[in-house]
């Protein structure tokens, strides 16, 4: 089969691979779209660590599935489908309780660790375990399809947020976690939500996504106008969706007494903590982690049009251009969104 590679470092080829095989508690599916996250284009120059090559990434996909394994019991073949991008055991602590993102052996579809290396979706095919899987609606797109995967990282980020919150919050970075999150927030009532984005043009989609005020660092310091915007008390909750130093410290500096922040971006390992601040004021700090189970509701959410995706779509293209489209994303191209791969 053919399969979009990082060979090595900045180096992504399309090639030849083994087509790979599968268990009896496992399914083949012929990947038909394959969406490339902000942490593949931030992985393949190494600096995550997370993208070790060589390696197939991807795990914002969908497909049908094109075998079956002899014990798989809830599908069957040229079922639709898509799939968690965590691969859980199911049987550790944090898998009994729920906490399938917390899984004692977890692997993620993609990535290669020092842990871990599991290939990917950017290719013809791919194998899963039939406890990662989901059914589509019959007349749910393959390519809205592969946006239930970062859905279900906003909506973990949000269900983590203090119940009945329907006051202030900040987003910040408007990419495509941020992005989903302003639009859940817009759906529960939240009454003000505020965008911060270095990139004009993820700003303007911040505001069709439901954002009231989008600001840019470089045009302006964010952490004032929330203040001057909000009687100088700050917001009642933040969402860092980037994973910079600066950017916890816009999100942290933007809260009122008691607020909570919430971290999802983690672009950088280690970052310096504001811990006077964060204890002198109270501030209630969550860790995010991918997602828990939020599949089915992603699902139902962007199945009816509460979460419209359609509008994040910025290039659909073959696999086999897929280099190309990625060289785009790595330099920055400020007009892209969601770029997909079709096989």
């Amino acid at each position: 089969m053919k399969a979009l590679i990082l060979n090595e470092y900045n180096n992504i080829v399309y090639e030849n691979v083994t087509q790979p095989e599968f268990g009896e508690k496992e399914v083949l599916v012929k990947i038909k779209a394959c969406g490339i996250c902000g942490s593949d284009v931030h992985g393949m120059d190494g600096t995550s660590g997370r993208r070790q090559p060589p390696i197939i990434m991807g795990h914002e996909a969908s497909g049908i599935i094109e075998k079956i394994g002899s014990k798989v019991e809830n599908f069957r073949k040229e079922d639709k489908v898509t799939f968690d991008s965590t691969i859980y055991c199911g049987k550790c602590h944090y898998c009994r309780r729920g906490k399938i993102n917390l899984c004692n052996n977890r692997r993620v579809l993609g990535v290669s660790s020092d842990e871990f290396r599991q290939d990917g979706a950017f290719a013809e095919y791919i194998s899963v375990p039939e406890h990662i899987l989901y059914l589509l609606p019959k007349n749910f797109s393959f390519e809205k399809a592969v946006f239930i995967e970062p859905l279900s990282i906003a909506l973990h980020a949000v269900n983590l947020s203090p119940a009945g919150l329907t006051n202030r919050a900040a987003v910040i970075g408007a990419g495509m976690i941020g992005q989903l999150i302003i639009q859940l927030l817009k759906t529960l009532g939240t009454a003000e939500i505020i965008a911060v984005d270095l990139n004009d043009s993820r700003l303007e989609t911040a505001l069709d996504s439901g954002a009231d005020i989008v600001l840019n660092p470089d045009e302006t310091d964010p952490v004032e106008q929330i203040l001057n915007k909000t009687s100088n008390s700050g917001v009642d909750i933040s969402y860092e969706a980037v994973g910079f130093e600066s950017t916890v410290n816009i999100a942290s500096s933007s809260l009122r007494k008691g607020g909570t922040l919430i971290l999802i971006g983690n672009l950088d390992a280690n970052v310096k903590f504001p811990l006077q601040k964060i204890v002198s004021r109270e501030i209630i700090v969550k860790g995010s982690c991918a997602s828990s189970g939020e599949y089915k509701d992603c699902i139902d959410l962007i199945d009816r049009g509460i979460i419209n995706v359609d509008r994040y779509i910025s290039k659909t293209a073959p696999l086999k251009e897929g280099a190309k489209w990625f060289e785009k994303l790595y330099k920055g191209d400020s007009e892209l969104m969601k770029v997909i791969l079709k096989p």
